[in-house]
């Protein structure tokens, strides 16, 4: 039972650092940072197709990234503060101060 609690979560670790890998589940995980933004509107502001995105916020609600509230014909989408808006910190504050980051972003632009 230990064993497969632990399986589990592994499984969901690996489902979030996924998620976390797509330019494309990036945007849509910044999005709604300045508050519950519907559906529609990070469909608009990524340039993604709806369905791509459900999918993907879908993936971020499992994670406990990103909830929904449905007010009248929307999903509102919001981040779950605390988690989401850490985790975008640090990857901001990796990427942007980190000596090593940016030699990195110059072999990914080479290829």
């Amino acid at each position: 039972m230990l064993m497969s609690n632990r399986v589990l979560a592994f499984g969901l670790q690996a489902k979030l650092f996924r998620g976390l890998s797509d330019q494309s589940r990036l945007a849509i995980l910044e999005a709604p940072l300045s508050g519950p933004m519907p559906a529609c509107e990070i469909v608009e502001a990524t340039g993604l197709s709806q369905t791509k995105t459900s999918n993907h916020l879908r993936c971020f609600c499992d994670c406990d990234l990103v909830a929904a509230e449905q007010e009248r014909w929307f999903d509102y989408c919001y981040l779950s503060k605390q988690r989401a808006e850490t985790l975008l910190r640090l990857a901001k504050k990796s990427s942007s101060n980190d000596s090593h980051g940016s030699s990195i972003s110059r072999r990914v632009n080479e290829k």
